[in-house]
């Protein structure tokens, strides 16, 4: 009699684990999305788009709410900072798609992390927080770096963080969907466009400001 019940556990055992089995497989499936890889050029022009624009809003919008004019001129914040009226800070948006460039030639690389399960975006924006932000090679003022080696205030550092942090996280989340989503013509129309105006009028204010 011992010797069925022992046989009846062992069974119930091994069904119980292939069960398990089965359940972990499904779930590795549900997490992987079903998504077509997309091409350098693909990936590459978007990643200049959409990291173009959210560096401009982000930017604008910080530069008011955080008054940027009367903090970058603090004599100690002006030591690292161009001035805001300085025309290379003017024509800085200019220079975005470059960073644009380099950093889309990595999520190339890195698509099925990043693009290809469902919580992607959120693996991207916590890769670019930690390695972008707070631990660059470069004591940059809002980086652990930056907290040690500048003679930056911490807590005029810290004002610094938000603006990027809510970038990288507005830039993953767009990313992550217009990749996965090509077919959002509106969304391809929204951002082509906001992104030729971003660069027109900053090119025209330098042109504009020219002496003759």
């Amino acid at each position: 009699m011992d010797y069925y019940i022992d046989e009846f556990n062992h069974g119930h055992h091994y069904l119980a684990l292939a069960q398990g089995q089965r359940n972990h497989s499904n779930y590795q499936k549900e997490s992987v999305m079903q998504v077509q890889r997309s091409s350098f050029v693909e990936t590459a022009w978007k990643t200049i788009v959409v990291h173009t624009v959210t560096y401009f809003l982000l930017g604008l919008v910080s530069f008011i709410l955080f008054d940027y004019s009367a903090r970058f001129a603090d004599p100690v914040i002006a030591q690292y900072f161009r001035s805001p009226s300085d025309p290379i800070v003017n024509a800085g948006p200019l220079f975005q798609p470059i960073r644009g460039l380099l950093l889309g030639a990595i999520l190339f690389l890195l698509q099925e992390p990043f693009f290809h399960r469902r919580y992607g975006w959120l693996t991207l924006w916590a890769t670019l927080v930690v390695v972008g932000i707070l631990s660059p090679y470069i004591g940059a003022p809002g980086s652990l770096e930056g907290f040690i080696y500048t003679k930056v205030p911490i807590a005029l550092q810290l004002t610094l963080l938000p603006e990027v942090i809510l970038q990288t996280l507005l830039f993953s989340a767009i990313i992550f969907y217009w990749l996965n989503h090509p077919e959002k013509k509106w969304l391809s129309w929204l951002l082509a466009i906001s992104f030729f105006l971003i660069l027109v009028l900053p090119a025209l204010g330098l042109l504009v400001g020219q002496p003759t």
